[in-house]
């Protein structure tokens, strides 16, 4: 039958037009979900929707292949059973389709093609996230009087703008040397023209006299409300227009000015109530075509005790931005360090600012000096000016002409870094987003030399945790990337995971084995090759991250440090005081940029350590290394693919699966819970190094272990420490009665049960009745005495006996395969379903092979006749299905 060309023409506009909407969400009345589909596995996406009883509501933002979808709330009653029944519907599908008793059946075939059209099912739950800014707080008028400086600027360019003298970050009459430097930019008559920087905030007013004529509204959105518009409603709705101030503020009689004046600056309102993943991860890319910059203020809690990552569906839309973002250049996301540096809080906790792909920025104060906020980690790529030292930011206010002078924490650092970027992009719009980061590595300055807390790189460069490569100068910047050649395309190195003492972790985050963490800590080491540089067409290094598993009763107490090759240590966790979680490291990735331009080849040694709070230990379960840089040949580019199995020790290595997120709701304090309300008085400081061990002194002086030697590539070593050996204390074990008697007990019922296995054995072979067939007679086993051994049996003599719960009683073996039994409604990629692996492990350490050697022709097969009833070579019930594999 042939269909009608208007029919075809709607059913082939089907996805664009869905596409093209956008939809005003009702969590009230209806359950979203993101469904990440793979289009030529077999199923449509409508034949998916059919089937999970969904409705498909609109593309997911910019992400190739996702799609809102959403199906009306189910009633108090179903909700309080803890189901849930689009993902309960994907899991039974799951099961049909590997079924074997349906294997071949139509119902199992379209169950296998629904299934494996699903790449990823997340249900969505809205969270809060929290901005990174000052309290509304009012500590008495601190501005300046007009001095020389800012004056001399007034005159050569003509500035009216009141408060432009009070804006020291930009003529800073004080300390000259601390300043954005972008005046003479300016006179030069670059302010950013042709740039869009989005605020990705709580909202932009648009209506203010300083922001108006610069504001963007097709980069514009609020997906707070869902409506075009990023109008401030709220009482503390003006965060997102103090930044945009700082941006790109006119030249006018208005307030003050903007770092790039000339630029444009749009609003993506998503802090001002609870928000879900997908519609974060559209913001970070919305308008991506035309918008150079996304200015992040925000992020996980900075309380010290927080640690959050992004999901897949943000990792995957900032992986998103970097590929495909202005044409392929990349968005260039710039986040705010955090504000909880006072309650012990480490950017290097928070995934949004130890992302590859974020340029992570800190601040200081009017004076130069680490105001009391700030965090510090090794992911800090640079600082900029912001509050403290009785100095606030002076910018632009909601209201038609109101103005702002409290405005501060590293929420104001981030866009003053951004005002800088969107400089140097107006005169070099082809820079792509490494090359920013590239430019903000070499063009830092040094600020407090003398701090301790500076440190050499291995190519020579200073480093800090607290300032990062060092202070963000307007003028160095831009005229370097006038002259800059872009770097080549970007690759990787994954090193294999470690695997350490049977450390499992599955895929919520559970965790067993590993090493006890001994006073004076653990250490491990990977080895990377000139091979493995090669094999991966690595030429110079950038980043690096680590990704590890630790479980602990206090995740506070952990301390992870990993030292290069050539000797440089970066601290990627110090102690958090006020980190009591018991979840430990599930596979949390750490970065630092402090091996920036290092030669990778060589050792990278981990340390694990614990500060030994009483009554609290943890195991060190495996670790992996990743390195990230440019490559040899830039005609070789391959791209990177999110995993969806982080947690996951050891790691698969087969293809993506099928997943669905857990279900639950976050919900983040405001800023003010965190940041200090003398953000702006506070005196800050330039004589205390970032990590001070308790004791006031820092990372470098901490001793170091003793290295040990390693096997190649692929493998580690474990040691402790050498003045700790693996038996600490072990002096005062007598002295411990309760760990004394303990073990005792421990001894005294293994004894007991190895008694009783042995008794048992005894009497089984007493009962046991043998007798010699007939040399050449055929006998079917099955046809043998009932305490004879079976085939299932005999299977199991061939494998590791279970410890499961659910195991079969007669033949020791679970039912299924491990990764079909996932827990939380997990499950694999279909195509994991076609063919068993029967080399897949059931422990971390695979059970010795059983030697064979070769029998005549006659006794061979006499003894593949007595090993199976029917003589077909094992393939009766099934339980012989691989035992005739001898090697």
């Amino acid at each position: 039958m042939r269909l009608p060309f208007s029919l075809v023409l709607v059913l082939l506009s089907y996805d664009s037009v869905l596409a093209a909407t956008h939809q005003k969400r009702t969590y009230s009345t209806h359950d979203y979900y993101v469904l990440e589909h793979i289009p030529h596995a077999g199923a449509s996406l409508a034949e998916i929707a059919s089937q999970l009883g969904v409705q498909v509501v609109e593309r997911a933002g910019e992400l190739a292949n996702a799609w809102v979808v959403r199906v009306p709330k189910e009633d108090a009653s179903l909700q309080k059973r803890g189901g849930d029944l689009v993902l309960d519907t994907l899991e039974a599908l799951r099961r049909r389709a590997s079924s074997p008793l349906l294997a071949r059946s139509a119902e199992s075939n379209h169950a296998r093609r629904v299934v494996s059209s699903v790449k990823y099912l997340s249900r969505q739950e809205l969270r809060q996230r929290v901005k990174r800014a000052p309290p509304s707080i009012r500590p008495g008028d601190e501005n300046k009087p007009n001095g020389t400086l800012a004056a001399a600027v007034v005159d050569r360019l003509g500035i009216q703008d009141p408060l432009f003298p009070q804006q020291w970050h930009l003529v800073n009459e004080e300390y000259p040397q601390h300043m954005m430097n972008v005046t003479a930019l300016w006179e030069m008559g670059i302010t950013g023209q042709g740039i869009v920087t989005a605020l990705v905030d709580d909202g932009l007013d648009y209506n203010s006299d300083d922001l108006a004529d610069n504001f963007y509204a097709p980069g514009s959105y609020n997906y707070n409300d869902h409506e075009d518009l990023p109008t401030p409603k709220l009482f503390d709705d003006h965060h997102g227009t103090r930044c945009a101030g700082q941006i790109a503020a006119v030249k006018n009689n208005v307030c003050g000015m903007g770092v790039a004046y000339g630029s444009k600056v749009a609003g993506i309102r998503i802090l001002s109530g609870p928000i879900s993943d997908i519609d974060e991860a559209a913001a970070l890319n919305y308008n991506y075509q035309n918008t150079s910059i996304f200015s992040c203020s925000w992020g996980p809690p900075d309380d010290g005790k927080s640690m959050e990552a992004p999901n897949y569906l943000i990792q995957r839309a900032m992986l998103n931005g970097i590929q495909s973002g202005r044409g392929g250049k990349g968005s260039v996301f710039v986040f705010a360090s955090g504000n909880g540096a006072v309650y012990g809080d480490q950017c290097n906790f928070d995934g949004y600012t130890n992302s590859i792909y974020s340029i992570t920025v800190a601040a200081i104060d009017y004076k130069g000096l680490h105001p009391i906020y700030s965090e510090s980690c090794a992911a800090n790529l640079v600082v900029a000016y912001s509050s403290g030292s009785g100095n606030h930011i002076v910018t632009t206010d909601v209201g038609k002409n109101a103005c702002a002078n409290t405005h501060g924490g590293t929420s104001a650092a981030a866009p003053n870094a951004a005002g800088v970027y969107a400089l140097a992009l107006s005169v070099r719009p082809d820079l792509n987003w490494r090359d920013m980061q590239h430019l903000t590595v070499r063009t830092a300055q040094v600020v407090n030399a003398e701090d301790p807390d500076w440190d050499k790189t291995a190519v020579g460069r200073p480093f800090s945790y607290k300032y990062g490569y060092g202070a963000l100068n307007g003028v160095e910047f831009v005229t370097a990337a006038q002259k800059w050649k872009s770097v080549k395309p970007q690759t990787w190195v994954e090193m294999p995971a470690v695997q350490i003492a049977n450390g499992t972790s599955n895929f919520v985050g559970e965790m067993k084995g590993g090493d006890l963490i001994v006073p004076g800590g653990l250490q491990s080491k990977i080895t990377v090759t000139k091979d493995d540089l090669a094999k991966e067409n690595f030429e110079a290094l950038e980043h690096i991250t680590v990704r590890v598993w630790i479980s602990h009763t206090k995740r506070g107490d952990v301390e992870v440090e990993i030292t290069s090759p050539n000797g440089i240590k970066s601290v990627l966790a110090a102690r958090r005081r006020g980190d009591f979680a018991k979840t430990g490291y599930p596979g949390w990735r750490f970065m630092s940029v402090k091996h920036w331009d290092e030669n990778p080849i060589g050792d990278w040694t981990i340390r694990v350590s614990d500060v030994g709070t009483e009554g609290h230990s943890g195991h060190f379960l495996g670790w992996s290394l990743s390195l990230f840089g440019s490559t040899v040949d830039p005609t070789i580019v391959k791209t990177y693919e999110l995993s969806l199995l982080d947690t996951l020790l050891p790691p698969l290595v087969q293809e993506t699966p099928t997943t669905s997120d857990p279900t639950s709701t976050k919900s983040h304090p405001k800023p003010t819970d965190h940041l200090p309300g003398d953000h702006g008085t506070a005196e800050g400081e330039a004589s205390k190094p970032a990590f001070d061990n308790g004791d006031g002194k820092g990372d470098a002086d901490v001793a170091q272990p003793t290295s040990t030697a390693v096997a190649p590539s692929a493998t580690a070593s474990m040691t402790p420490t050498p003045d700790e050996g693996w038996f600490t204390g072990m002096s005062n074990l007598v002295s411990d009665r309760k760990w004394f008697f303990g073990a005792a007990g421990l001894v005294l019922l293994f004894g007991l049960g190895v008694g009783i296995f042995f008794w048992r054995r005894a009497v089984r072979r007493r009962r046991a009745a043998y007798s010699t067939l007939p040399g050449g007679d055929d006998l079917a086993m099955r046809s043998l005495p009932g305490d004879a051994p079976r085939t299932k049996e005999l299977y199991d003599a061939f494998g590791e006996p279970s410890d499961d719960e659910d195991a079969d009683e007669e033949t020791g073996l679970r039912p299924g395969r491990p990764q079909d039994r996932s827990p939380g409604g997990l499950g694999f990629h279909s195509g994991f379903l076609d063919d068993e692996d029967i080399h897949s492990p059931r422990s971390a350490s695979p059970a010795p092979q059983r030697a064979y050697r070769d029998e005549p022709e006659e006794e061979e097969k006499r003894t593949r006749e007595r090993a199976s009833p029917s003589g077909s070579g094992g393939s009766g019930d099934g339980s012989w299905e691989h035992a005739s594999q001898t090697r």
